[in-house]
């Protein structure tokens, strides 16, 4: 009879120490690690039973024979009481994710010369083409004069008259020339009707030299320049006796003072006329008063006058005028026409001048 104390009882008592128990590396149990943004939450065993001393020893993978499936992997066992290892909570995710700082804006790139587009430099070379065109055109043409002139425009550049000068072809005074002695002049005398037929006016000659204005007249009379004069409208070749309509600045010096008077201007005109005789004549001509009145549009003096001249040989008389016009200088304007008896069919020529006669 076996002994009683052999025998093991069926049960354990409380005092009998756990077993240890290990798990196959199947089953190692696996802690998750907590999120490191949350805190660490400790896990507690249920009440009464304590841990575990140590943790479970790594045994080496069972080699599993080929042509079968691993078991499964079993969930983690909770050593302290039956169940599953509670999981620890997971941290709640933003609906929403942060929003991102802006992006920096990039400096534009440097453009150079290369990234100028082709049209542009087209257009560019264009515009400089045209306006060098238009600058060698100003150029080249600037020299030529139209031949079709408007009215009241100026064809001929301003040259002075001499006090004592001569235009070419007349008899200049010498140093022994006794001076020229002209008749008293009259007041007033009404200009007469001279004879001969009045030539075409064709528009309006405008001396802005000289300022004034009066009437350009159709063939034969021809404008052109001819020193000392501004503009001069002539028949026939240059020569003595001259037949010439013509306009410049009073001749010889300015007045001290502006003139105010008729008799300022009769006086100025009287000069003037003396002057014609010498320039426009042979020498010895005289003359005669025809008119003495004044201008029909501002103020000035106009003198009428027959001129006596021999020559060639023979005595000739010639109808001439002369105007002395304010132009808002100290020194007045001159028109002076003269015709010979050659051309006696133009002396009425010489009453269009004396009507139609006006400052600019």
């Amino acid at each position: 009879m076996a002994d009683v104390g052999d025998k093991r009882p069926s049960y354990d008592s409380p005092t009998t120490p756990f077993r240890k128990v290990v798990l196959p590396a199947e089953e190692t149990v696996k802690i998750p690690r907590p999120p490191a943004a949350g805190p660490s939450v400790p896990l507690r065993p249920p009440a009464g039973n304590p841990p575990a001393q140590q943790p479970p020893a790594r045994q080496p993978p069972v080699q599993q024979p080929s042509g079968q499936q691993p078991p499964p992997p079993q969930p983690p066992v909770n050593r302290g009481g039956p169940g599953p290892l509670p999981q620890p909570p997971m941290q709640q995710q933003p609906l929403y994710p942060p929003p991102s700082p802006p992006l920096p804006i990039p400096k534009p790139p440097r453009r150079g010369i290369g990234d100028i587009p082709i049209k542009a430099v087209y257009l560019l070379g264009a515009i400089l083409a045209t306006v060098l065109a238009v600058f060698l055109i100003f150029v080249v043409f600037s020299g030529d004069v139209p031949t079709n002139k408007q009215p009241a425009e100026q064809v001929a550049p301003v040259a002075p008259v001499p006090s004592s000068g001569a235009p070419s072809g007349s008899v200049a005074p010498t140093a022994t020339e006794s001076p020229i002695v002209l008749p008293p002049v009259p007041k007033s005398k009404a200009y007469p009707t001279l004879s001969g037929t009045a030539s075409v006016v064709t528009g309006l000659i405008g001396d802005k030299n000289a300022g004034i204005t009066y009437p350009r007249l159709a063939a034969p009379w021809n404008a052109k320049s001819f020193p000392p004069f501004s503009i001069a409208q002539r028949i026939g070749k240059v020569a003595v006796p001259h037949t010439v309509v013509a306009s410049a600045m009073f001749p010889g010096d300015s007045p001290t003072t502006k003139p105010s008077k008729d008799a300022d201007y009769r006086e100025l005109a009287t000069q003037a006329a003396r002057w014609s005789l010498r320039t426009q004549y042979p020498a010895g001509a005289t003359l005669a008063w025809t008119a003495s009145q004044k201008i029909p549009v501002g103020k000035g003096w106009t003198l009428g006058y027959q001129v006596t001249y021999t020559f060639n040989g023979k005595q000739q008389v010639a109808q001439a005028m002369v105007t002395v016009v304010e132009v808002g200088k100290t020194k007045p304007a001159m028109l002076l026409a003269s015709i010979p008896e050659t051309n006696k069919k133009h002396w009425r020529d010489i009453n269009t001048l004396v009507q139609r006669v006006r400052p600019l």
